[in-house]
């Protein structure tokens, strides 16, 4: 619709990120900054719902905004999201976004106006579990706080820093491993990006540029609460700064009946953007009765289950695409998809070929985020993805292609 930005507003000094606890404030056993990221990645996978009020803070030498949601979520897929308070003009206090995993609802007051986005098809990633998963991969980290005892009360001022919203935390220092700067960051705790404007950057070379990131897991949960990343210059005098806290987590608690249902205000002008589907089904034979050919029924292996199926008509030039969709229940954030499309989707000259082949059609693969065969079969062609992963098995997606064949 519009170009989202969080604009600063108001004039205030930089805060630090937090004061270096004391050595004697730390555990005696601290644990290492690997294995708490890995903890909360198990967190992670294991999330069934979370909700808090989440703070972002964007500071320069000169101004600073903030902005506060209330997000509930149940990951990967369905999230809520309400702006409480704002110095944003794009975003002000009242605007909310609902998304499933086929329908995006986004009301903005100031306009008077919903926008009701279709995306039936949408790959969901787990935005969260991928950064923890950078982290661990492409940062040097160092273990910088213990745990405080939860209280407050009667602790300096630096002592209370090793807290988030009262809660214990651990404070881990994470330095990219590269020196190359990035222009954009994915939150962790923000759960969106944060696009650093280096265009404004009073620096004569961006290689005197450096990014640092402090991020705190919560003791209880192992889940990270807060973080904040700093952008500063040759003279480590900061630049930019965003910093982004959860208050009043909670997590698996349980949600209310229809938290992600979402009824337009009666005044309000609704926009549909995108192709709503004929339907999303809850079999494969349910599904063929809206589609103008029959639908495969591939061997997945364990766990793996059908959760969906998805029919999208986009008319004569393109044709019905149908998304057969497949749920670990254990990783609900793993979808396994075999898309059937009467329109060709895929490049062959700038993709591998494999040793498959169906009825004398090759079989090509894609890698990247997401492990991908493709293959024609005369007035249809499919694809066969699944998002990459540690768990992922190189021939995983070539064990189960031949259950589909040219079928």
């Amino acid at each position: 619709m519009r170009r989202r930005q969080f604009l600063a507003a108001g004039t205030v000094g930089l805060a630090g990120c937090v004061a270096v606890p004391d050595a004697d404030d730390s555990p005696s056993e601290a644990p290492s900054s690997e294995e708490l990221l890995r903890e909360a990645i198990e967190t992670r996978v294991g999330l069934r719902s979370l909700e808090a009020r989440r703070t972002m803070t964007m500071e320069t030498p000169a101004e600073t905004g903030e902005r506060t949601d209330r997000i509930v979520q149940e990951p990967p897929g369905k999230q809520r999201l309400e702006v409480l308070s704002s110095d944003d003009p794009d975003t002000p206090p009242g605007t909310v976004s609902v998304r499933s995993l086929s329908t995006t609802w986004e009301y903005y007051p100031d306009e008077g106006m919903v926008a009701k986005r279709h995306h039936p098809n949408r790959v969901v990633a787990d935005r969260t579990r991928l950064v923890l998963e950078d982290l661990l991969e492409g940062y040097d980290l160092e273990y910088v706080g213990g745990t405080g005892d939860g209280d407050d009360e009667g602790q300096s001022e630096d002592d209370a820093l090793d807290t988030v919203d009262g809660r214990p935390a651990h404070r881990i220092d994470a330095t990219p491993a590269t020196a190359e700067i990035e222009r954009s960051i994915d939150l962790l705790v923000g759960e969106t990006i944060y696009r650093i404007p280096l265009e404004e950057t009073p620096v004569e070379d961006l290689e005197d540029v450096t990014v640092s990131r402090a991020i705190w897991i919560d003791d209880e949960h192992r889940y990270p609460v807060k973080e904040c990343n700093a952008v500063r210059n040759a003279d480590g005098e900061v630049l930019h700064r965003v910093t982004v806290t959860y208050e009043d987590l909670a997590i698996d608690a349980g949600l209310e009946p229809g938290t992600f249902a979402y009824e337009p205000p009666a005044d309000a002008e609704v926009v549909e953007i995108g192709t709503e589907p004929e339907g999303v089904f809850d079999s494969v034979a349910a599904a063929e009765a809206a589609t103008p050919y029959d639908l495969p029924d591939p061997d997945v292996p364990d766990p793996y289950a059908l959760d969906r199926v998805t029919v999208v008509d986009k008319g004569e030039e393109f044709g019905t695409t149908t998304t057969l969709w497949y749920v670990d229940p254990e990783r609900t954030e793993r979808d396994l998809f075999l898309a059937v499309r009467e329109q060709r989707r895929f490049d062959a000259d700038v993709l591998e070929e494999t040793d498959l082949e169906f009825e004398g059609n090759p079989v090509y693969r894609r890698d990247g985020r997401i492990e991908s065969l493709f293959w024609d079969c005369g007035d249809l062609n499919y694809e066969l993805s699944i998002p990459a992963g540690p768990e992922t098995e190189e021939d995983s997606l070539s064990e189960i292609a031949p259950s589909v064949g040219c079928s």
